[in-house]
């Protein structure tokens, strides 16, 4: 069933491809350039073209209308995986890792991955997960760099926490990113505190990532490094790779814009987290940025556009009954007692009508937003409910 939805796919791309193609003896196109703007926790319905009535995400829903929107796609429900799966094409079982481990230290040389034994409680041998992407893996970066584009990540990693496993060793040539990295630096606002050397540990970070002037918010200076890389490149095929630290833990946002949702009623009933709608009107706005880069230096009809999230909103961080919560560290309190202060006791989303979210296995957790645009060759304005995923990209 799995190799028949996937021959689907693959059918459909590329009966797309052909009916749209350049007529014969048309002057062949240059390179499409590649953008692949990543989400980080956005659920299935967390924008408006999937169907918040709570959400402002206006350039995200006006990019709907130039793409075809894959209403039927999945991920791993956790960020490791899934970024690994984008990279390789590959399945978890494949890359190696199933858990949320890219900011772990790196197991030594040698390591066993499947034990000879287990423990006499546990009724199974259990795989344990890579903490990073092997350098032996050939990604997409990889090749696209070798097919002679310019290669470029920004933002979130979490595939490895030290030098040998950064993205520069994975194919990128220009990368704006720090580790750890299951969140962004500096609680999403500068001075972020990351260095350029040294030994990644706790808040102890380091990476490429330098400061701006105080109180930049992270996810608006992605937005500049990736307008920078896209002018920078204008000449040449580009593949840039924007993985947002928006909208995961721990939700830094900007209180002017909170402000302006804590009096906002859903129709639905369904969200109403100010700080949630906070975060992803500003993750909105960098994806304008993206875009409108690309109209401006008159690329929108030589670049490949993918618009997707990692994995499914989460619906259980900051509520009273989330584990982590009840055993969060004093340093975490200020920050605790802001989400209360807007949020109450709401977690970050509501996936309905899928049940649960991140972390679960459930629709809630796996599926996700997903759209592609590509001028003359993929419909605008259409949807497809074919089972797609990361893996296919």
């Amino acid at each position: 069933m799995i190799r028949a939805v996937r021959w689907t796919a693959v059918v459909l791309s590329l009966l797309v491809a052909t009916s749209m193609a350049p007529a014969p003896g048309a002057e062949p196109a240059r390179k499409p350039n590649v953008i692949v703007f990543l989400v980080d926790d956005m659920g299935w319905t967390d924008c408006g073209v999937q169907g918040s009535t709570y959400y402002e995400t206006p350039n995200i829903d006006r990019f709907a209308a130039r793409s075809m929107r894959f209403t039927s796609a999945y991920a791993q429900p956790l960020c490791s995986p899934t970024r690994a799966r984008l990279l390789t094409g590959k399945y978890p079982a494949r890359h190696g890792i199933p858990n949320p481990s890219g900011h772990i230290a790196p197991q030594p040389a040698g390591y066993k991955f499947l034990p000879d034994s287990a423990p006499a409680d546990q009724p199974m041998l259990l795989p344990e997960s890579k903490h990073y992407l092997a350098p032996a893996e050939y990604t997409l970066a990889e090749a696209l760099r070798d097919a002679g584009y310019r290669t470029g990540h920004i933002g979130k990693w979490h595939l490895g926490l030290t030098q040998p496993y950064w993205p520069e060793q994975q194919g990128f040539e220009v990368a704006f990113h720090c580790h750890p990295d299951p969140g962004p630096p500096g609680a999403y606002f500068s001075p972020y505190g990351v260095a350029p050397a040294g030994t990644p540990k706790g808040q102890a970070r380091v990476g490429t990532i330098t400061d701006g002037p105080e109180g930049e918010y992270i996810v608006d200076r992605l937005a500049d490094e990736a307008v920078k890389f896209i002018e920078a490149n204008r000449e040449k095929p580009f593949f840039l790779n924007l993985w947002n630290y928006g909208v995961h833990g721990p939700w830094g946002h900007k209180e002017e814009y909170t402000r302006a949702f804590a009096s906002k009623k859903d129709p639905r009933g369904l969200q109403g987290n100010p700080i949630m709608a906070s975060m992803l009107r500003s993750v909105d706005e960098c994806f304008g940025r993206v875009l409108e880069a690309v109209d401006r230096l008159g690329l929108g009809d030589d670049t490949i556009i993918v618009f997707n999230s990692d994995n499914g909103g989460n619906t259980h961080s900051n509520t009273p009954d989330d584990p982590a919560t009840r055993k969060a560290a004093p340093a975490r309190s200020a920050l605790l007692a802001d989400w209360r202060k807007w949020a109450g006791n709401r977690g970050p989303t509501n996936n309905a009508p899928l049940r649960d979210g991140k972390a679960s296995l459930y629709e809630g957790g796996t599926r996700v937003p997903l759209m592609w645009a590509w001028a003359g060759r993929i419909k605008p304005g259409t949807t497809d409910d074919t089972v797609v995923g990361h893996v296919d990209l």
